[in-house]
This record gives structure tokens, C-alpha cells and sequence, in this order.
């Protein structure tokens, strides 16, 4: 990908205004032809903050050549990563259409997410209106004095039913900010305009505006990794950068691939949460406590969750996940895999980094462990379950006391990416390992059949790795039943015991290693830890 440097005419300093662009895709759709019957029906945004203060981006759409008497504009209900109903559309104000020659065109709401206008066929027309940005959430739109974050699915209408017209959006800084991150493809010749294929590919790809900070970059793969940010805070910026770059390399070294021409990470400011993209992610970033040994750590571990995303969700998908219907949940049994097992790695990368020891590694399995025996949820829910009811019972599960209590896929996920590795690891005297299973997948669904995976297909994959059956193993995915922990962690020299707490009635489990263990466990414990 391309890192363009460009200035900025309209502000008048000595330092260049800096776009960093991370180009998704090499080739787009053209927005011109030379033939009027095969002109590409083209829909051109246009956002700008003129007013920080009000918390309002205004929005403008041209529309051209569509071959529709009318036109539903829709905005979405959800985004990609965060499986939960935002409800964008009510964030939205001052909603109105103008004809070419500036005529007031009626518009019609058909219901609280779509906008019906009827402009005639092959008639060009306009959009305005504004959106609430006041909400400082990984998911939502940002907009105050110091900068602005846009989320596309927030922002931007689509066409019902077309999410695959070609669209470009021109972002208008407020006159004080310089600098623009976006993993959108900039438009040739034109300065702040981006361009997208389809609307999959602009709702992937957030817009972070304001006066930003680049860390160093790094290389990985002879492919650049940078980290630009919103207020990063003062902190050892190289030592962080150094310690970043080695969970990308271990991270690259599972899959064994690097599908994009480049990388960034977008911190967005002080806060919580992180969303994974193809070629980016954004996430909520503060330096201010990374002297701090332990939050350098828990750091680390949370970038290495949101880089690997791009392997695991973003290309190695449940079926359900693409292409996407952003009116609706996009229901699936199977974010167990795509949250819960990314936990997991994001254990094993910062393992495998030499970014944590071996004791800290089973630390955190030992504390997922601990969350998942003590909470009643695990009593009658399973992980499908929990992965389905996400978007009813939020990504942490119905924490309410009672029958309705629901466990978290982020908890008993990792468990079972364990229980499953280990297994497979025994199975294969050590020969396989879930890694093989990811390769598989990436190499099988996105390479080759360019689609998501059924349940039915995850399990034939970890089967075929393993070479037996795994369905007693898959029983932990399925249903409630109890996990047999001892079983499974011996294959890696390792024990549990248990401990209750009298006056709370809590259970503490707590591994240790084996005093004795023979050649496979301790080969088995050496390769899973990275050693």
C-alpha cells in the first residue's frame, strides 16, 4: 500500500499535510466510461465539520445515473465488529433532496432507517443532512474541538438493495486540523477524495481527522506497519513500536501470509474498545500508562486481538459474515471462533513475542478458567448459543442472576481454543496444531473458495487436522456439558487443582506444571508456549 504525502494548500504552515492512506485493493471500479450506457451509477458524499462545537459533520450526496424512479436511502442499523443494533439512523438530522436545479424533492420516511425520494429515472439529484456525533465509542462517531471519527456506517447512506455501487467520499477538515487516517483508496488528483468499489468496502473503513501523531513504523514481511493516533499521550514510543512489531511478526508467522500491501493502527483516543478492518484497525489508545509494565502488557495483548482479527473475521469468516445485510443481525453460531479463539491467540502471540513468560501465558488461561466455573450461565447455555443471543444479550452475555444468565464467548471461547489445540497437539504426537486449522481455513474458505465457513465445516476442518474425531471435544462448543480440564491439560505436563473460598463459596483453579512429565508433554508444553 501507499503512504502519500501531500500538501495542503489551503493551510497556510511549513509542515505537509499528511494523509495516510491504506489502500485495500489495488484495483477499483472506474467512476467514468466513454460509452453514456455503461457509466457506472456513481454516488459522491461529502462530509465536513465547519462547527466542531455542535458535534454535527454534515453530509452531502450527489446522485447520478441511476436507473430508478425511486430511490430508498437506507442508513445501516449495525457495523461489522461490534454485533450489536446501533440504530444509526437516529443520530441523523435536517434530512432533505434538491433536484439539479436546486428544486425541493419530496421525501418520504417508509420507516425509522430509509428515506424513499423520487426523483425520476436517470435523474440527478442531492442529499443534506447532518448526524449527531457526541458519543466517544469505538462504534460511533466523534466530533468535538480537537478532532473527529467517523464511522462509514454511521455516516453514509446506501441504496437498498444496492450495496454494491460504487461510491467516493470527499472529506472537508475543519480549517485547523491537517492530517486525515482512512484505509480508503485516494482518488487520483484529488486532494481529501476517496474512493471505495462497494459499500462492504466503505463501511470497513473508518475516517480519523484532526492534528494526528505518527509513531515510527516498522516492517514485518517487507510489508510497512505504521501507528498513527489522536492524543497518544507521552510514552516510550520506540520501545513500544519494538515490542509492537514483534506481536506482528508472531502473529504473521501462524498464517504464513501477509494479505495486504499495508498496515496501520489507528489509535482514536483515550477509552475502550477496538474494531477490526482488512488493511487497519481502530482503536481507543492512551501511552499515558505504558511505563507501567503490566499495562504495556495488557496493551500488547489487546493490539495483538485487533491485528489478528484481520486473519480471523475479516478473512477467516463464518458463512454469515459477509456479504453483509445491514439492515438485519447477521446471526451466527459461530463468533465463538471469531472472538473467543482470537482471545486465545492473543495469549499466544504476545507469548510467542517473548513479550510475556510462560506463567503469565497459563495465567490467563488460569483467570478465564476461573470466570467461566464461577459464573451459572455456563450451567445451561453453550458457546453457540451465547454466539447467536449475542446480539440480544450484548458481547459479555445477560449478566442478570437467574435462569436468563447467559455466558461470554470471549470466556469460555479461548477455553475451548485451548482444550482443542491441546488435543489436536496429542493427537498428532505434536506434529499439528490449531495453527494448522486457521491455515487451513484461511487457505481453503478465503483463498480458494473466496467464502465463510458453516459450523459443520469448522469441525471437519479441526478433524481433518487432528486425523480422529473430535466429538466429544466439539460437546464443550454444543452443549453445557462439564470440561474435563485435567484431561486435556496433561497432554501438556500441566494439572489443576481447585480451591473454595468458605466464606464466598467461589472455586480458585489454579495450574501448575507437572513435577514429571514425559517426551510428548514436554515437547507438546514447549511448542503451544512458543519456546
Amino acid at each position: 500500500m501507499i503512504i502519500l504525502l501531500v500538501k495542503n494548500s489551503a493551510i497556510k504552515k511549513n509542515r505537509a499535510f499528511k494523509i495516510y492512506l491504506l489502500i485495500a485493493f489495488s484495483v477499483l471500479v472506474s467512476f467514468a466510461s466513454a460509452s453514456q450506457e455503461s457509466v457506472s451509477p456513481v454516488l459522491r458524499y461529502s462530509v465536513s465539520m465547519t462547527d466542531p462545537g455542535s458535534h454535527l459533520l454534515h453530509v452531502t450526496l450527489d446522485v447520478s445515473e441511476l436507473n430508478m424512479d425511486t430511490v430508498e436511502l437506507r442508513m445501516p442499523r449495525w457495523m461489522p465488529g461490534y454485533y450489536q443494533i446501533m440504530e444509526y439512523s437516529k443520530e441523523v438530522r435536517n434530512f432533505s433532496a434538491a433536484g439539479k436545479n436546486g428544486n425541493t424533492i419530496p421525501v418520504i420516511s417508509t420507516n425509522n432507517n430509509a428515506w424513499l425520494i423520487i426523483p425520476g429515472k436517470n435523474t440527478s439529484f442531492s442529499i443534506s443532512y447532518d448526524i449527531c456525533s457526541d458519543k466517544k465509542f469505538v462504534a460511533n462517531n466523534f466530533l468535538d474541538s480537537t478532532h473527529a471519527y467517523i464511522v462509514p456506517a454511521a455516516t453514509f447512506m446506501y441504496v437498498s438493495n444496492r450495496t454494491d455501487i460504487p461510491v467516493s467520499v470527499k472529506v472537508i477538515p475543519f480549517k485547523s486540523w491537517n492530517d486525515i487516517a482512512t484505509g480508503l483508496e485516494v482518488a487520483a488528483g484529488n486532494e481529501n477524495e476517496y474512493h471505495a468499489p462497494d459499500f462492504d468496502i466503505l463501511y470497513d473503513c473508518p475516517i480519523l481527522i484532526g492534528n494526528l501523531d505518527e509513531l515510527p513504523s516498522f516492517t514485518v514481511g517487507g510489508v510497512k506497519h505504521r501507528f498513527v493516533a489522536y492524543n497518544p499521550g507521552n510514552f516510550d514510543r520506540e520501545g513500544f513500536i519494538a515490542s509492537l512489531e514483534k506481536t506482528v511478526k508472531a502473529a504473521t508467522e501462524i498464517i504464513g501470509d501477509i494479505p495486504y500491501n499495508e498496515y496501520t493502527f489507528i489509535g482514536i483516543g483515550p477509552g475502550a474498545g477496538g474494531i477490526e478492518h482488512l488493511n487497519n484497525t481502530t482503536v481507543s489508545f492512551s501511552g499515558g500508562r505504558l511505563d507501567n509494565p503490566d499495562a504495556l502488557k495488557g496493551m500488547l495483548k489487546f493490539l495483538a486481538h485487533e491485528y489478528f482479527h484481520h486473519y480471523n473475521v475479516k478473512r477467516i469468516r463464518p458463512y454469515e459474515l459477509g456479504p453483509f445485510d445491514y439492515s438485519r443481525e447477521a446471526r451466527t453460531n459461530l463468533l465463538w471462533v471469531s472472538e473467543g479463539l482470537t482471545v486465545y491467540y492473543e495469549y499466544l502471540i504476545v507469548r510467542r513475542a517473548g513479550l510475556i513468560s510462560d506463567e503469565e501465558l497459563i495465567a490467563s488461561l488460569e483467570s478465564d478458567i476461573n470466570t467461566l466455573e464461577n459464573d451459572p450461565g455456563r450451567m445451561h447455555q453453550s458457546l453457540t448459543q451465547a454466539s447467536f443471543q449475542t446480539w440480544s444479550d450484548g458481547p459479555f452475555g445477560n449478566r442478570s442472576p437467574g435462569p436468563d444468565r447467559s455466558i461470554s464467548y470471549y470466556v469460555k471461547g479461548p477455553v475451548v481454543g485451548l482444550i482443542l489445540d491441546l488435543k489436536i497437539r496429542n493427537a498428532t504426537a505434536n506434529k499439528k496444531s490449531l495453527d494448522d486449522v486457521m491455515r487451513l481455513l484461511y487457505s481453503t474458505h478465503y483463498r480458494k473458495l473466496q467464502r465463510g465457513f458453516t459450523d459443520a465445516e469448522f469441525q471437519q476442518a479441526c478433524e481433518e487436522i487432528a486425523g480422529i474425531s473430535l466429538s466429544s471435544e466439539f460437546e464443550y462448543v454444543y452443549t453445557a456439558r462439564e470440561i474435563d480440564y485435567s484431561e486435556y491439560l496433561s497432554y501438556a505436563g500441566l494439572q489443576i487443582s481447585e480451591e473454595v473460598d468458605g466464606s464466598s463459596g467461589k472455586s480458585k483453579f489454579i495450574i501448575t506444571l507437572k513435577e514429571e512429565t514425559d517426551n510428548l508433554q514436554s515437547s507438546i508444553f514447549q511448542s503451544w508456549a512458543g519456546n
